[in-house]
């Protein structure tokens, strides 16, 4: 799956295989071996890799395209799936969200929505605080 990732990551990117090898310091034939299965990178090779085509490591190795058909998302993007609305409009936010974002039970979410680009999701503390540090940088108090 690594080979795959790699190959699909690096045209993603807009690289050649000289290119992407060229970043690493490796040749262009070692950087066709990772794509094709035929070797797999080491580990200081691959968190080079996960930096060059901006993907966390775990996400180079292990992202499976085929649940999805969506392409391997960049660092720090994430699709943790879908959720369904109830009728009363209540959704269940995905356990893996919940535990990157450090979402638990009993704290305030804010919800925004844009009609063209749709709904987003974040903490009213962590929102506040940004809230809070950027009134401070124009010289005004909360």
């Amino acid at each position: 799956m690594i080979g795959m990732n790699i190959q699909s990551r690096r045209k993603m990117c807009g690289l050649t295989q000289e290119q992407l090898a060229e970043c690493l310091g490796v040749s262009r034939q070692t950087v066709a071996k990772w794509e094709s299965g035929e070797t797999t990178p080491d580990l200081s090779n691959g968190a080079a890799l996960a930096d060059a085509l901006d993907v966390s490591l775990d996400a180079l190795i292990r992202y499976d395209s085929h649940g999805t058909s969506l392409p391997m998302p960049p660092r720090g993007k994430h699709l943790f799936g879908t959720v369904t609305v109830g009728e009363r409009g209540q959704i269940v936010i995905p356990k893996q969200a919940r535990d990157t974002f450090g979402i638990e039970p009993g704290d305030s979410l804010l919800v925004f929505g844009d009609e063209a680009q749709g709904i987003a999701i974040t903490k009213a503390e962590d929102f506040m605080d940004r809230v809070s540090a950027l009134l401070e940088q124009s010289g005004k108090k909360r």
